[in-house]
């Protein structure tokens, strides 16, 4: 497979983080899923979160579900990565330690979060989070799309659009945009993303790699004097 080649090119020696933000209902969900059947070698990171589970979603794959207290403890505690409140109540946070364990391990992972966590993940980690932010293409799609799935009271939807628009101004916040107009483009995109961090100076071991050419080309020089 393409990443074993390049893992092999490049001497990669830690993993990447796509951070996947943008509005609820964009399709956000839908675009990782096809990237990982895609690629089995990405893992998803599993948040945790306050919120009750959504029919079909199961403890430890799409979050881990903690009380209110569970989740104060681990702040406290510096267990996460990130965390924040969303909505009035609902808390989510990002575990740390298994996040840095499997990068360190050349692990690739994704994780789905929200504007605010994307930003916390950031200053936390500095560049070795690459955020992507997931796009509607336009604004009535997006409505469109929350209506549809028939989960929202009237309120509820109101309220996620009005944080839609907040998560759309912080759009220049990220490093890659992707339209998610279709999902087979937008798919492919999300690859590219990951494809082109693999070639990143932060997740390769350059310096090495740096010391093995010039050490060869040192050999060569002495061998075409000899």
């Amino acid at each position: 497979m393409w990443w074993e080649i390049e893992t092999a090119m490049t001497e990669r020696r830690e993993g990447v983080l796509l951070v996947v933000s943008g509005p609820s209902g964009v399709g956000k969900g839908t675009v990782i899923a096809g990237l990982l059947a895609r690629q089995p070698h990405v893992q998803m990171s599993v948040s945790c979160t306050t919120r009750a589970p959504r029919p079909g979603e199961q403890e430890g794959r799409e979050y881990y579900f903690v009380s209110a207290a569970e989740f104060e403890r681990r702040q406290g505690t510096g267990e996460l990565l990130e965390w924040a409140e969303v909505y009035p109540g609902v808390f989510y946070g990002t575990p740390q330690g298994p996040v840095t364990e499997a990068l360190a391990a050349g692990v690739d992972l994704v994780l789905e979060i929200d504007d605010q966590g994307a930003q916390s993940v950031r200053e936390k980690l500095g560049r070795r989070a690459v955020l992507v932010f997931v796009a509607p293409p336009d604004f009535v799609a997006l409505r469109r799309r929350l209506t549809g799935r028939q989960t929202e009271t009237p309120e509820g939807l109101r309220e996620r659009l009005a944080t839609a628009r907040k998560e759309i101004r912080n759009m220049g916040l990220y490093d890659y945009l992707i339209v998610n107009d279709q999902i087979e483009p937008a798919v492919q995109a999300l690859e590219e993303v990951l494809r082109a961090e693999h070639h990143s100076l932060q997740t390769t071991d350059w310096r090495g790699l740096q010391a093995r050419l010039l050490a060869q080309a040192e050999h060569d020089e002495v061998a075409s004097h000899g």
